[in-house]
């Protein structure tokens, strides 16, 4: 039998918190979720926001991206566009590309995003303190609040930061649509 995506991530995140042996009630306490909600995300009954993969992946202390490897196909030299991994928060008119997952021997993960208009996705903790960020906006506009400090960017700005807090993208009239590489 053939899993569903939404089936896949919904079995994927269950396995790891059974594999960091937790509770949903432990889980819900330390990511801020409800065990409500994390029990309706591992029976993939719902899908979950950029947000709560966010407070998971600070939870298991691994990038949002590992949260969702079953939607990736494993290590390959050539990422085609057609075999990157796409993942959507409705919620949030985001798209979430997987351009180069961190895979196999590289460590350097690349992502294209894209944000609709009048939208705001807050990470209340990073999911690897310390991890270097570079985003690069393709095209629009939005303001990236790193840490309390806030950078307005539009077409062809590239903001570079080091995380350690809170980040915020939030988009006003238009949408925007950008790229981050992580390391």
């Amino acid at each position: 039998m053939d899993l569903s995506e939404s089936q896949k991530l919904a079995h994927h995140l269950r396995g790891l918190r059974e594999h960091h042996n937790l509770t949903l009630a432990v889980l819900a306490e330390r990511s801020g979720l409800s065990r409500a909600t994390l029990s309706r995300i591992e029976n993939a009954e719902v899908s979950p926001t950029a947000e709560t993969l966010g407070r998971l992946a600070s939870v298991y202390a691994l990038p949002i991206s590992q949260l969702l490897a079953p939607l990736d196909k494993g290590f390959q030299p050539v990422v085609k566009r057609k075999d990157q991994a796409i993942w959507r928060d409705p919620k949030h008119d985001f798209v979430r590309r997987s351009v180069s997952p961190s895979n196999g021997p590289l460590s350097i993960e690349v992502v294209e995003s894209q944000l609709g208009k009048g939208q705001l996705i807050a990470y209340a903790a990073p999911a690897i303190p310390g991890q270097e960020h570079h985003v690069y906006v393709l095209s629009g506009e939005m303001q990236i609040t790193v840490d309390g400090m806030a950078y307005d960017l539009k077409e062809g700005d590239c903001l570079r930061y080091i995380l350690f807090g809170e980040t915020v993208f939030k988009t006003t009239e238009t949408h925007c649509t950008y790229v981050i590489a992580l390391s």
